[in-house]
């Protein structure tokens, strides 16, 4: 059920988070925020971003939703510690962007990664049978050296996505595509080199992305509220607030390292628009 058009929300900062890798997890996240600040009738979105990128689809989605609502509200994003490749496809969706000096961004391009075990799976006396429709239906098979076809069609993959890429980023932030171009070679900066290059409007951390989003919609920054948008919790989970299960406890620790290495076994043989470093 859609939410209620609020006359509280006109007068609040909508806040939207997104963190770590972006993957479909990310987008349906996202989306759905997206969708409540459109419906409760917020005036202005605050993004903050502290992502190193992710897969390029869910990436464009959740552009594209962020350009749609753009036409209603006004959108200003934050980079945190690290808003790079995808991160920064997501950020120049937003009207303006706020970066720390120190924050990490750039790495604008692609990379894609396969798992050749060959030598491996050799050693260990194991090999694979496969039947297949075309010579190309098993590209990037984690059992072989790829042949010089597939790498010219796998690179042709990569130019094409790092066009988008680069097009985007041009539209975005208003600059022609030579002058992305000559930056967009994979390499990260600072904010503060950010801000010579084009890729952020003004440095400073949240709290000034948040002043300077009120005064663009004539609210007071000093009085303004600024409204999470976050999942409902469950209703048990609403009557048992910052309750943990014994599994989650016990796999806090290492809770990152197992998230970023399941994000790694999903996207493998996928383009990515992510910081590696």
């Amino acid at each position: 059920m859609p939410w209620p058009f609020s006359r509280s929300a006109q007068k609040q900062i909508a806040r939207i988070e997104i963190t770590g890798a972006i993957a479909s997890g990310t987008r349906k996240r996202v989306l759905k925020a997206l969708k409540t600040v459109e419906e409760r009738g917020f005036p202005a979105l605050l993004l903050r971003i502290d992502s190193p990128g992710g897969t390029v689809g869910d990436s464009q989605e959740i552009y594209e939703a962020l350009k749609r609502l753009r036409q209603k509200v006004k959108v200003v994003a934050s980079f945190g510690n690290i808003s790079a490749s995808g991160g920064v496809y997501i950020g120049v969706g937003a009207d303006h962007i706020m970066a720390n000096p120190g924050t990490i961004t750039g790495s604008i391009g692609v990379i894609l990664r396969g798992n050749n075990l060959q030598r491996l799976l050799d050693k260990i006396g194991i090999s694979f049978k496969v039947i297949k429709s075309g010579p190309y239906k098993d590209i990037l098979a984690f059992d072989r050296e790829l042949t010089d076809a597939e790498t010219t069609i796998l690179q042709e993959l990569i130019d094409t996505s790092y066009h988008q890429f680069v097009q985007t980023v041009a539209e975005g932030r208003k600059l022609d595509e030579e002058t992305v171009r000559s930056f967009a070679d994979g390499r990260v900066f600072t904010g503060q080199q950010a801000l010579a290059l084009g890729l952020v409007d003004r440095l400073g951390t949240e709290e000034d992305a948040r002043r300077w989003l009120a005064e663009l919609v004539d609210l007071d920054p000093e009085k303004v509220k600024t409204c999470p948008i976050e999942q409902k919790k469950s209703p048990l989970m609403r009557l048992l607030p910052g309750q943990e299960t014994q599994e989650e406890r016990w796999m806090g620790p290492w809770r990152s390292q197992l998230d970023w290495l399941e994000f790694e076994i999903a996207t493998s043989g996928l383009p990515l628009w992510l910081y590696r470093p």
